[in-house]
């Protein structure tokens, strides 16, 4: 698949029919889900109101974890097979990752306050998922900070696939040490212990940011495709142009 979408023009052909689509279906379920957090749902009868926050700050954690496991797949896939799109795939998703992992860590702020009594406290869960923010600060640093486009590549993916291991501690941090946190009450071997009333919204809104995250994904990807495209065909004009007025150019 990287292969065969590594042509730009492959690529773009599906981005362009892709895009529209993640863009209408994002929608249509961002405003579902809304509705039905903020509207349609019951209060909690011990957090009142309050646990509204959930319907943005869980699915918010679980996309800043899909994506970085996304990016190291990604980065794993360029790192071993030298796949260019891959590469392009994991530059473009780190921000995004990074996006969704600053408003888990501020809209779990505000949740953990009137429940816990503090904006932070340094627990197992909020700091591997602060740790997990760094990671992707440092991946973009990484990348800027190397001139060598290929050699800031293949850096850039081992960094992401050793920040496997905290993505890890993220995920368990909760089962094992104490924490604030509860542990999971969606994906359980023994089924949710949510109830409907509020795991619809949950799921509605976990689509909703799926789609938000995908379709952030191809539009960059395809602006980055169109970007280097166009540097393309300007070097070959100057080269061209240089040619024609008998000036040494770069025939590579």
């Amino acid at each position: 698949m990287w292969s065969y979408f590594s042509n730009p023009q492959r690529f773009d052909g599906l981005a362009r029919r892709v895009i529209p689509v993640l863009g209408i279906v994002t929608l249509l379920l961002l405003a579902a889900g809304l509705w039905l957090s903020f509207f349609a749902s019951p209060p909690d009868y011990q957090q009142g109101e309050t646990i509204r926050i959930m319907y943005v700050h869980v699915p918010a954690a679980y996309m800043a974890m899909a994506i970085y496991a996304a990016l190291a797949g990604a980065s794993f896939v360029y790192f071993v097979w030298r796949h260019s799109l891959a590469d392009a795939a994991a530059e473009v998703m780190a921000p995004i990752g990074a996006a969704f992992t600053v408003l888990a860590l501020i809209t779990g702020s505000l949740w953990g306050k009137p429940m816990w009594g503090t904006w932070w406290e340094w627990d197992a869960r909020m700091t591997s998922v602060l740790v997990l923010l760094l990671v992707y600060l440092g991946y973009m640093a990484l990348r800027s900070a190397l001139e060598d486009a290929q050699q800031a590549a293949r850096a850039a993916a081992v960094l992401a696939m050793a920040g496997v291991v905290n993505l890890v501690i993220v995920k368990f941090s909760v089962d094992w040490w104490s924490s604030l946190h509860q542990p999971a009450s969606v994906i359980r071997f023994d089924g949710p212990t949510i109830h409907s009333s509020q795991l619809w919204p949950l799921g509605v809104m976990a689509l909703a940011y799926t789609g938000l995250a995908a379709w952030l994904v191809f539009y960059r990807l395809r602006t980055r495709t169109l970007v280097q495209k166009a540097r393309q065909i300007e070097r070959r004009r100057l080269r061209e142009a240089r040619q024609t007025q008998g000036e040494p150019g770069d025939l590579a």
